[in-house]
């Protein structure tokens, strides 16, 4: 059964190792951005640890579907951090095995998560590709939802997705001028859990923006479609440091009076 889903996203500075092992830095100033958004991420993976089962949903260069024995590390961004979708794929490995550097970057993210908070979770993770029409996403969330609802034993989500890299001239995409109208969309429809808000992404327009996470998103909002109304949503962390929108929320799906938890 479908109970919960986390939404976290993507910068490699969450991995401590990737910012020269500082690992508790605070204020409100650049450098204290890494610590307060791992936090965050943290706080809303953790709520799913009440699921042994995880389903981790990305946006990447083209569809893939990975189980829970996919190993992987942080070496193409610097560090040989290893991480996995489940703690056998890293225990049971001898010293001579490569693990994968040219997984998604939401992949690694769920993978480091998932070793911090839920250890002995298991994931498995859909990547969608980044060019998905909204109809197609709106199915993969629906078919996904379905398949979460059959199952036996309750299963979280986790959703890792960024908003849009332009909203400053020191964004990875450098500054375009209609980003701030559209992350303010992006940034209310999450926080309030509004499944049309999200599907309303325009597909062309997010890939202008370099909003990597559009697809990943409206997935999201279709894994909540057959719900009564939207979602109860906890925003952990909504800010757009270095010019990137991120958010992290924890959602909760409305279900019928009567409707087991």
């Amino acid at each position: 059964m479908f109970s919960i889903a986390a939404l976290v996203p993507s910068p490699p500075i969450l991995v401590p190792e990737l910012c020269g092992g500082v690992a508790h830095v605070t204020g409100a100033d650049p450098v204290g951005v890494p610590a307060l958004l791992r936090a965050a991420a943290l706080e809303a993976a953790g709520a799913l640890a009440v699921a042994q089962h995880w389903l981790v949903i990305g946006a990447g260069a083209a569809d893939a579907q990975l189980a829970p024995d996919t190993l992987g590390t942080f070496r193409g961004f610097g560090v040989d951090t290893r991480v996995a979708l489940s703690n056998p794929a890293l225990s049971t490995r001898s010293a001579d095995d490569v693990p994968d550097p040219q997984l998604p970057l939401p992949v690694l993210i769920a993978g480091w998560l998932r070793g911090q908070v839920a250890p002995t979770t298991e994931a498995a993770a859909r990547i969608v590709a980044a060019d998905t029409s909204t109809a197609r996403c709106a199915e993969i969330g629906a078919e996904l939802r379905t398949v979460l609802d059959d199952a036996p034993e309750p299963l979280g989500v986790l959703v890792i997705a960024d908003g849009a890299a332009t909203l400053s001239t020191a964004a990875p995409g450098y500054l375009d001028t209609r980003a701030t109208a559209v992350q303010d969309d992006l940034d209310r429809a999450l926080a309030a859990g509004d499944r049309a808000g999200l599907r309303a992404l325009d597909p062309a327009l997010c890939a202008e923006l370099a909003m990597a996470g559009r697809a990943a998103y409206q997935v999201l909002a279709g894994l909540f479609a057959a719900d009564p109304s939207d979602p109860e949503v906890e925003t952990l962390y909504r800010d757009a440091p270095f010019g990137v929108g991120y958010q992290v929320s924890v959602w909760r799906p409305v279900r019928e009076q009567g409707d087991a938890p």
